[in-house]
C-alpha cells in the first residue's frame, strides 16, 4: 500500500479550520493539480474561482445553506462549468457551439468538474491540509452567479473548503465494497442485505459520536431523494444558456 492510496483510504471531510492562512505556494500547487486533471476532448471547460475575502466567504456560506465552515476556512474554491471559454474557441474556428445545450454537455462538465475536485482534494491532503466538498453551491445558484460575477454559459457546480485542520473528523464507515464493485456484469442481488447491515453500522457510528439525531443511511436517503433538493439548478442553468434539450 503506497502513501497515495493510504491517503485516499483515510479521507475524511474537515469542517473545522485554524485561522492560519494557506500559503500561496500550497494554494498554487493545489490549483495546478486541478488544472492538470483529465478533460474530455481537451475542452478544458472547467474554471475555478479562489475566494479568500472574508465577506465574500460569509455570503457564500449563507447562499450554500448556512454552512459556517465556508466562512471559517481560509480558502474556498468554486468549480465552474465554463462553456463561455470554449465558445470563444469555437467561434475562433468559425463554428457555432451547441454542446452547452445538451444533456451530454451538462454530464461531461459535471464529470470533468469531479476530476478537478478529486485532483485538488488529493493534492491538498498530501500537503497536510483539510478539505470538504460543498455541493450546496447549487442551492441558490443565481446568488452564487451574481456574487462571483459569472457570465452566461457558465454555472457553479461544486466548491471546496481548504485550510489547516483545527479539529479532525472520524473516518465515516462505507457500505461494503461489493455494493460498489461489480465484476463483468451488474449484480444487485445482495443489495438489500448490505443496506440492512450498513444501516446498523451507520447508527453505531452516530452513537459513537454521541449524535442522537443520527439517521440510518436509508432514512437519510428517504428524506433527501424524495425531492429535487436543489430546485433552482434547472431554471437558472437554462437562464445561463445551459440547456438539456439535445
Amino acid at each position: 500500500m503506497n502513501e497515495t492510496i493510504q491517503l485516499q483510504l483515510n479521507h475524511r471531510s474537515i469542517r473545522s479550520y485554524k485561522a492560519e492562512p494557506v500559503s500561496d505556494e500550497m494554494l498554487q500547487a493545489i490549483i495546478e493539480a486541478g488544472h492538470r486533471a483529465p478533460s474530455s476532448m481537451n475542452a478544458q471547460e472547467i474554471s475555478v474561482i479562489v475566494v479568500r475575502n472574508a465577506e465574500r466567504k460569509a455570503k457564500l456560506a449563507e447562499l450554500a445553506g448556512s454552512q459556517a465552515w465556508i466562512a471559517q476556512a481560509p480558502v474556498f474554491i468554486a468549480i465552474v462549468a465554463d462553456y463561455n471559454k470554449t465558445d470563444l474557441g469555437v467561434r475562433k474556428a468559425g463554428q457555432m457551439q451547441v454542446i452547452h445545450e445538451s444533456m451530454e454537455g451538462l454530464l461531461v462538465a459535471g464529470i470533468d468538474a469531479g476530476l478537478v475536485l478529486a485532483n485538488m482534494m488529493v493534492a491538498a491532503r498530501s500537503l497536510g491540509l483539510g478539505i470538504v466538498p460543498i455541493g450546496g453551491l447549487r442551492r441558490t445558484p443565481q446568488g452564487i452567479i451574481d456574487l462571483l460575477g459569472l457570465p452566461p454559459l457558465t454555472f457553479p457546480l461544486v466548491g471546496m473548503c481548504l485550510g489547516h485542520v483545527e479539529k479532525d473528523a472520524p473516518l465515516k464507515p462505507r457500505m461494503e465494497v461489493n455494493t460498489f464493485r461489480h465484476d463483468e456484469c451488474y449484480d444487485a442481488s445482495h443489495y438489500q442485505e448490505a443496506i440492512d447491515r450498513y444501516d446498523e453500522t451507520i447508527m453505531g457510528y452516530w452513537k459513537q459520536l454521541g449524535r442522537a439525531d443520527g439517521l440510518t443511511w436509508s432514512q437519510n436517503l428517504g428524506n433527501n431523494l424524495k425531492q429535487v433538493y436543489y430546485q433552482q439548478v434547472k431554471p437558472v442553468a437554462a437562464m445561463q444558456g445551459l440547456l438539456n434539450d439535445k
